[in-house]
């Protein structure tokens, strides 16, 4: 039976993101109802180094300072976004580009601390379910709007939203890393909300582990099965839905 698939395509991912392409494609081609959400930090940071501007961390987070947000705008919901649909279209998939401020479908609030940095306030279903609805992919870069202020949003974040908005059956997060790993380094093939809590708390699961382990909890709660998985690897996603390679279920 058809299924509706967020996936998440890191941009640590970037130079693997054809294996999951083809694999994305694939799903689309089966019936699935597939939306995509995509990041893309460290493109955001060539360009941002060659308009000499800085980049700037808080607590793993990004600053997005006034110099910086048009950098990332552009970055993201063009460069970024029109690569993705263009590659997967040239693989015979259907994708439609956008960004929050499209439709409104993603409203955010400003957290001054962070610059011209959102969070979530609502993800309007509406129009990702329409494009879904007519066997289109939408391709989602994470930009929010409050008002007419484009506001760069964490896109973990933004796929566990979406997810939920959707009613999703399964959330994915293609990493460049095995799955969420114990202070060994070993994969934890299965997490809890209170497994999450412990190793948040010891200090395991930190940086930019803690947001997707986060979405993969909201989207869990909501019904949705949530995973990462490496998505450097060849037929991950695929592998990962049926059960075949190693990850994290969270939830």
């Amino acid at each position: 039976m058809p299924k509706t698939i967020v996936v998440k395509v890191g941009g640590s991912t970037w130079e693997s993101r054809d294996a999951a392409l083809d694999d994305i494609v694939a799903l689309q081609r089966e019936g699935n109802r597939i939306a995509v959400v995509h990041g893309g930090g460290e493109m955001v940071s060539l360009w941002l180094d060659l308009h000499n501007v800085e980049s700037q961390f808080t607590d793993g987070l990004r600053v997005t300072s006034e110099d910086a947000w048009p950098v990332a705008v552009a970055v993201l919901a063009g460069l970024v976004n029109k690569q993705l649909v263009a590659g997967i279209n040239a693989l015979g998939g259907r994708a439609v580009g956008l960004c929050g401020a499209d439709g409104g479908c993603i409203s955010a609030r400003r957290r001054p601390e962070l610059g011209f940095v959102g969070e979530i306030g609502r993800v309007e279903a509406a129009l990702l379910a329409s494009l879904l609805d007519n066997g289109y992919m939408p391709v989602i870069a994470p930009i929010g709007v409050e008002g007419a202020q484009l506001l760069n949003i964490n896109a973990d974040t933004v796929a566990g939203e979406v997810a939920v908005a959707l009613k999703a059956d399964i959330l994915a997060f293609l990493t460049d890393v095995p799955g969420v790993l114990d202070a060994e380094g070993k994969t934890i093939e299965s997490l809890s909300a209170a497994d999450v809590e412990s190793l948040v708390g010891d200090g395991t699961i930190s940086r930019g582990m803690l947001p997707k382990v986060e979405a993969c909890l909201k989207a869990s709660a909501a019904g949705c099965t949530a995973l990462i998985v490496d998505g450097r690897e060849a037929k991950a996603l695929r592998s990962a839905l049926e059960g075949r390679v190693a990850g994290t279920h969270v939830g």
